[in-house]
Order: C-alpha cells, then structure tokens, then sequence
C-alpha cells in the first residue's frame, strides 16, 4: 500500500479493485413510487441527475422518512478547508437545510489548518456563506463525549462532540470526492470522520491506538485498520440515530468530484464531470451506488473517471463498504430508483 506519499500530501495541503460485490437492480421512479425500501435486504437508493436546490428537497422528501414533532435537526456537512475545496456550496444546500429548520453541524479538523480551532472553523464557515442560511454548531466547541460501537476491532468507542446528544434527527449531507487517505469520501466517511471530535479523528486514523491530535502522523500506517474504524465509527453515529423518537438519512451530491477531500486547502482540478444526487436510508447501498456509477463510468474527452479510480484503488478505498457490510451496518445489495 503507498501509504507516505498521502500521508505527506494531505501534511503539507494542511500545513499550507473495482467497486464492491453486491446486485444492482435498477428501476423508475413510477415502479418504485412507495417504496422505502425493497423486498428482503435490498435497499432503496434514490437517484436524480440534475443537480439543484429543488433536487435536492425531492431527493431527500423521496425518502420517506419525516422528521419527528419537534425534533432538533442536524445537517452534517463539510466546511472545506479554502475557498479553493470542492465543499458544497451554501446556495445548493439552502432549500434543504430551512425546509427542515435544520442546524448545520461540523467537527475540528485533528491536522493544522483553518478549521483545527473553533473560533478558527467557524471564521471558515462563515467566509463561505452557510451562517447566511442557518445556523452553524461546531459539534466539539465544548468538549467531547464518547457513544459505543458495535464493531471493537479496532476501536472501543466512538470519540464525538459533546452537542451530538442536543440533536435528534441528522441528514447526513456529504459531497462524493475523492480522498488522500481514505481513497473516497462519501457519506460513510461523512458520518465518521466528519462527525467524530479532532480526538475522534485521530482516534480513526489510528485504528485505535491514538487520540492525541499533536501526535496524528504518528499513526497513520494502518491502511485497513484506518477503513475498518471508519466503518464502525459510522456505524456508531448510524446506532445512535435509530433510536425512538429519533432517525438518520444519508444523502450524497456528485459534483465537482475532485480526487482529493474537501478537507484539502489545494485539491486537483476535477476531471470527472457531475453525476447527480443520490440518496437513501443505508449508507453502506448508497455509497455503493455512488461507486458504481464512478466505477462503471464511459470515459470521454474532458470527462474521464480514470484518476478517481485509481485513487480509491491505491488507498483500498472499497474496503469500507465491504466491511461496513460485514458489521452490518447496511447492505451492498440495492435498487436504484431514477426520479424525473
């Protein structure tokens, strides 16, 4: 695995396989039109192509899943790390977030930059427009709280922000890219790393042995054991959500798909044109989904999946969905279903 190569990029931007196994079975929005979820394990996953505001309510009103009386909303995003990052814009979230009377929630970054802080990070947010559209809660402004994972293979816990437990329904809002270290970020890295604490953060990149930010680059050579802790870290985050009176849903943008994270100040131009908005209520089916498209894309002139690919393959990027399978947190097993 090369390993050192990210490891030194992702310092310095901060200083500064194929898809997984399982069926695909694909269908239109008026065959499907109340259905949730399919037959058996078979999991929903709502697709649209044209990437808008208005898109973006139909896609997630498609789900199905409302939000409870009085429930306190999170929106879980990334701020991006410049104005340079490939973050999701504010004015493409906007309809979504006040439909919902949603709070836009995000973490500490675990590396210097200019969301290591939180007087830092919400500076960050602001420059880029989302305290314009709603509230913004930086989840480990205060401290930090630990929920429990399933999976202890290589974590024991989950480190989050201490604001986690003031939410009762969360829309996991994650932009599809690719990543220096994880090989893609979609919305199974948006529920761990994105919403684990900076500690948490490094706690996942460590595959358990380190929780001391100062020392992140320490421990970063556990390639799979970083994939399979995000997997149980998101797996975490999805347990804590399915409670009574209280839900989660998943929600993936494919825009501006650059072969680095947003969590990258200076990302490579993308090279891979839009694809749409994908959503469901399991991540492991939707960020399936998401890689099928990417990997079973025809490349043209000016619009080529090459570089994405070969970014998940070097880090094993596909590995989270298989183990994310493995622990159970979803199924790799989905239908698609395709909006007008």
């Amino acid at each position: 695995m090369k390993r050192n190569y990210f490891v030194f990029g992702l310092m310095s931007l901060a200083l500064a396989t194929t898809a997984c196994g399982g069926a695909k079975q694909q269908a239109t929005a008026e065959e499907t039109a109340d259905a949730t979820t399919a037959a058996n394990d078979t999991a929903i996953v709502y697709y649209i192509k044209d990437i808008t505001p208005q898109n973006l309510v139909k896609i997630y009103e498609a789900l199905g899943v409302p939000v409870p009386e009085g429930a306190k909303v999170a929106v879980k995003i990334s701020t991006g790390e410049s104005a340079k990052s490939y973050n999701l814009e504010a004015g493409l979230i906007k309809d979504l977030v006040q439909k919902v009377n949603g709070t836009l929630v995000e973490a500490n970054t675990a590396y210097p930059g200019n969301r290591n802080t939180t007087e830092a990070h919400l500076k960050a947010a602001k420059e880029r427009g989302y305290m314009d559209i709603a509230d913004l809660d930086i989840l480990d402004a205060e401290g930090t709280t630990k929920i429990p994972v399933r999976d202890t293979t290589w974590i024991h816990y989950d480190i989050v922000g201490d604001h986690l437990p003031n939410y009762n329904y969360m829309i996991n809002l994650a932009h599809f890219k690719g990543h220096q270290m994880g090989g893609f970020g979609g919305v199974l890295k948006n529920a761990s790393i994105g919403v684990a604490s900076s500690e948490g953060k490094a706690y996942i990149h460590s595959a358990g042995r380190n929780a001391d930010v100062d020392k992140f680059w320490e421990y970063t050579d556990n390639q799979d054991g970083f994939i399979e802790s995000m997997a149980a870290a998101a797996q975490a985050v999805h347990d804590h959500f399915k409670q009574p009176g209280k839900d989660i849903v998943y929600v993936d943008v494919l825009n501006n798909m650059s072969i680095d994270c947003d969590c990258n100040g200076n990302p490579h131009e993308p090279v891979l044109k839009d694809m749409g908005i994908m959503a469901s209520t399991d991540p492991v089916a939707l960020d399936k989904a998401a890689l099928d498209l990417v990997f079973g894309h025809e490349n043209t002139e000016g619009d080529d999946a090459g570089p994405m690919i070969e970014r998940i393959k070097e880090m094993h990027g596909t590995h989270i969905i298989d183990h994310a399978e493995k622990i159970g947190l979803g199924t790799t097993n989905y239908k698609l279903v395709t909006l007008d």
